[in-house]
C-alpha cells in the first residue's frame, strides 16, 4: 500500500500542474480512471437546485470549506448562529451553509470511511486530544476535546438548527482515484463507497464552486473558511 500522505502530495502536485496547463486537464489523469467527473445522477443524489430552496431567513451566509483548517469550516457555521442569537435573531430567521469541498471532504463522510481509508492521515487532520491523525469524523457529533473550545455544535446539531451542508462530487471523484491508487483498488469502487458514506442530510452537489455560486445567487454572503 502506498503511503497516503505521499498519494495526497501526488494529487496536489498534479492539480497544480494540470491547472497551469489547461485548467481541467488534471481530471483526465489516469490515476482516477474508472470514475467520471462529468456524471451527476439526480435520481440517486437528488436535485441540488431544489436543495437550495431550503435557504431561509433575513441573514444568510455561505462558508467556503476548501480545507480542513482546524475544523473552522464547521466552527464558523456555529459562530454565525451564536452571534446572531446574541443579537436577537432566532435560528428560524437565518441560514448558514458550509460547502465542504477540495481537501475538506472527509468532514462529510462517516466514521467507517475514516477508518477504512485512513482519511485523517490522507488529509492531515489531527485529533486535538491525542495529537495523532484522526481516525473518526470529529465534527459530526463531537466529543469533549474534539473542537478548540467546548460547547461548539457539530454538523448534526447544526443541521437540527437549520444549517445546511453540502459536499463536492467533483472532489469525491478525484480523491477517490488517489485513494484507490494508494490502496491498489478500483477508483470507481472507491468513489461509490465514498458516495454511500456521505453523512445524513449532507447534499452532494456537482462541485463546490458551483454550490458557492448558487448560494450567493440565493442571497448568501460569501466567507472563506479554508486555511
Amino acid at each position: 500500500m502506498k503511503n497516503m500522505s505521499n498519494s495526497r502530495r501526488d494529487f496536489l502536485g498534479a492539480l497544480a500542474l494540470g491547472a497551469a496547463a489547461s485548467g481541467l486537464s488534471v481530471f483526465g489523469n489516469p490515476l482516477h480512471a474508472g470514475t467520471s467527473v462529468a456524471d451527476f445522477d439526480k435520481k440517486t443524489l437528488g436535485d441540488p437546485k431544489e436543495w437550495f430552496n431550503k435557504i431561509k431567513g433575513t441573514h444568510r451566509v455561505v462558508y467556503d470549506g476548501s480545507t480542513p483548517h482546524d475544523s473552522f469550516p464547521i466552527i464558523w457555521n456555529w459562530a454565525f448562529y451564536l452571534s446572531n442569537n446574541q443579537a436577537g435573531t432566532p435560528d428560524e430567521d437565518m441560514t448558514a451553509m458550509t460547502v465542504i469541498r477540495h481537501s475538506a471532504i472527509a468532514f462529510a463522510l462517516k466514521d467507517s470511511l475514516w477508518a477504512k481509508y485512513k482519511l485523517g492521515a490522507f488529509f492531515d487532520i489531527k485529533d486535538l486530544t491525542t495529537g495523532e491523525h484522526a481516525v473518526r469524523n470529529m465534527v459530526y457529533e463531537p466529543k469533549d476535546g474534539d473542537f478548540i473550545l467546548p460547547g461548539i455544535d457539530g454538523i448534526k446539531r447544526l443541521q437540527e438548527r437549520g444549517a445546511m451542508f453540502c459536499v463536492c462530487n467533483l472532489a469525491l471523484n478525484v480523491y477517490a482515484g488517489f485513494l484507490a491508487k494508494g490502496m491498489e483498488m478500483e477508483a470507481d469502487a472507491v468513489y461509490q463507497d465514498l458516495l454511500a458514506g456521505v453523512l445524513p442530510g449532507i447534499q452532494v452537489v456537482p462541485s463546490g464552486v458551483w454550490a458557492l455560486t448558487l448560494a450567493q445567487e440565493n442571497g448568501c454572503g460569501y466567507i472563506f473558511a479554508g486555511g
